[in-house]
């Protein structure tokens, strides 16, 4: 995980292929508040490994480019590059901005997983800066072919190109600020400094928000062109399509099998789905002893056929690749490197589970729970009923529930800290559900002894914060799944078409409503989130299963909902857990509850005024 941003002061911007108007001006007005220092701290708790910057100059040859105005001195057109390391992968120390010999540079946020062969001591930004430097004006074919999450700032010397962007499900954050009256520099930032939010609109009193918004999901670029004729650089802003057939397949979230046939609906589908291995198709149906050693129930090929995507996706997100050798102590003891961010629920059960298969026995894991209502909220109770099914099952491993608790009234500091996350995300829904991943992220809460019970008046427990560097989180089972209650009221009203269509409007618009939002209150902390249910495999293998395999809304909840995940959750032998209903993290912690009744004065006047959608006022 990393922070990286850029500041291009002096260009006038072409932006019509964007459909955002014609050219933005370049003016000598007074600029908002927020300083590079700003920006830089932002950044800098993102990546605090190191922290570097590169300024350059945008001359052009030819006629005599037009300065502006910065701080009351005159300045020439330039670009500032910020790039703050968090290094998770490579032997040998890596700093930011990159510059190859060509005068390219390069900030890069991201973890390669596929695509482009990354060797096992390799860091995968000098990689990428290797293969970019080689591509010729090739850039999008190089960066489609990534598999993993990544947002990218590279500027192109040879062609005075500045190219940037974030893949195709958004997993990583990109804001961006198009030039204003107002402000009229370019900017592209991971995260928004906090004094870009506490500027106030005159009108109404709400905070002013719309400073930056989310980079869309995509490619761009930018070629800086000659003077225009009053002398300054003009640039040209362009969007391009992805080169990587499968990706494109992923994005239009197509799936060839949606509405059953009413056999279909009675009997195991067994037919070869897109990347299923040959020896999956012997038989149609798996039987699965329950814990008393009877046949419990029949789990589907396509079951398997998850199963095995998604461990190899979380064997990808935890690999070390000795990775934790830069600056580790060698004598270390009882290292955690990988933590899971943990309600109980099915979905991060199935994450610590098959994290214990993939991440070496020696290593502790850290599951990370947050709760607003000590020991009575709903996520806490099912936490520590998931643990003991995991100590069920692994009996070895040693894991620990790391039960961070909170009081929201006394968070006045962290909620500041949080409004500035989530920008330009601002609902109180936003809010709560920033909080809450901002502090589980944190990992700072307290660890019991293992076979102690929790009425116990003797139950030691031990102050701890957990130092993993990279956390897993479930995101994206949900929508890819139905597992949401949206889905079965889409179900009812319109069949199976309706429901992949919500399924499909999920899929498309989880860069701007979740993963953005996410990957910014995670990451401030100083960890990196990686979402094994977003791998582009284990996405492929979802769309390639019928509809009616994935889910069967025509049962109850914790039943039909998320039934190919519940499954899975069989095979693994997580009996408890595959039968859990769903329940959202503001919910399950009960945050949303704090929050209404400090923001609304009740459940029911919060009810009244759609809370959840309601717009933060200052």
């Amino acid at each position: 995980m990393c922070g990286i941003a850029l500041i291009i002061y002096g260009v006038r911007f072409d932006v019509s292929s964007l459909l955002l108007g014609t050219t933005l001006p370049v003016t000598n007005s007074d600029q908002l508040q927020f300083t590079t220092a700003d920006l830089a701290a932002a950044l800098r708790r993102r990546g605090p490994d190191s922290l570097g910057t590169k300024k350059l100059l945008l001359h052009s040859s030819g006629s005599k480019v037009a300065s502006f105005i910065d701080g009351g001195e005159e300045e020439l057109p330039c670009m500032d590059f910020f790039g703050a390391t968090l290094q998770l992968r490579g032997v040998n120390p890596v700093a930011q901005p990159l510059v190859d010999l060509n005068k390219n540079v390069m900030v890069y946020n991201g973890e390669i997983f596929g695509g482009i062969e990354i060797g096992g001591e390799e860091n995968d930004g000098e990689v990428l800066m290797r293969s970019l430097g080689e591509c010729g004006g090739s850039v999008p074919n190089v960066v489609s072919r990534i598999k993993g999450p990544w947002a990218l700032i590279y500027w192109q010397e040879s062609t005075r190109t500045l190219w940037f962007g974030r893949d195709a499900f958004g997993r990583r954050s990109l804001l961006v600020h198009w030039p204003t009256v107002e402000d009229s520099r370019f900017l592209l930032s991971s995260v928004s400094p906090v004094a870009s939010n506490e500027r106030s609109s005159a009108e109404n009193g709400t905070t002013k928000r719309d400073f930056w918004e989310e980079l869309p999901c995509g490619i761009y670029s930018v070629t800086i062109d000659a003077p225009d004729c009053d002398g300054f650089l003009v640039g040209e802003v362009k969007k391009h399509e992805w080169t990587n057939a499968m990706l494109e397949e992923l994005i239009k979230w197509e799936r060839t099998s949606i509405e059953p046939k009413p056999e279909e609906l009675h009997i195991s589908h067994c037919e070869t789905v897109r990347g299923q291995p040959e020896e999956l198709l012997a038989s149609d149906v798996m039987p699965m002893p329950s814990k008393s050693g009877n046949i419990q129930a029949s789990i589907s090929v396509p079951a398997e056929t998850v199963l095995i995507a998604l461990r190899e996706s979380v064997l990808w997100r935890s690999s070390l690749h000795r990775i934790f050798q830069a600056g580790m102590d060698d004598v270390e003891k009882n290292l955690v490197p990988v933590a899971v961010l943990f309600s109980g629920g099915l979905d991060s059960m199935i994450i610590a589970a098959l994290l214990h298969e993939c991440l070496d026995p020696s290593y502790e894991i850290d599951l990370l729970n947050v709760s607003f209502d000590g020991q009575s909220a709903p996520d806490r109770i099912s936490a520590k009923a998931g643990v003991s099914e995991l100590r069920r099952i692994a009996p070895l491993r040693k894991w620990k529930l790391v039960e961070i608790d909170a009081d929201l009234s006394n968070l006045t500091f962290e909620s500041k800290r949080v409004l500035s996350l989530i920008n330009p995300a601002n609902t109180y829904m936003d809010l709560n559900i920033g909080i809450a991943l901002w502090l589980a992220a944190g990992g700072d809460g307290w660890v019991y002894e293992e076979n102690s019970k929790y009425n116990d008046e003797n139950c030691r427990g031990v102050r701890y914060k957990s130092n993993a560097r990279i956390v897993l989180v479930g995101s994206g089972a949900d929508e890819q799944c139905a597992g949401y209650g949206r889905h079965r009221t889409k179900y009812r009203s319109g069949s199976w078409l309706r429901l992949h269509e919500e399924m499909k409007l999920d899929m498309q618009r989880i860069w701007k409503r979740n993963l953005g939002r996410d990957d910014r209150c995670i990451a401030d902390t100083g960890k990196e989130a990686r979402f094994p249910f977003l791998d582009e495999d284990v996405i492929r293998t979802l769309l390639g299963i019928p509809l009616w395999e994935i889910t069967n809304l025509d049962q109850p909840s914790g039943i039909g909902d998320k039934k190919i995940l519940r499954e899975v959750a069989e095979l693994l032998g997580l009996h408890e857990a595959a039968t859990l209903p769903k329940r959202a993290i503001q919910f399950g912690t009960r945050i949303a509850r704090e929050s209404n009744r400090k923001n609304f004065g009740s459940n029911r006047a919060a009810n009244q005024a759609s809370a959840g959608s309601a717009v933060i006022h200052k």
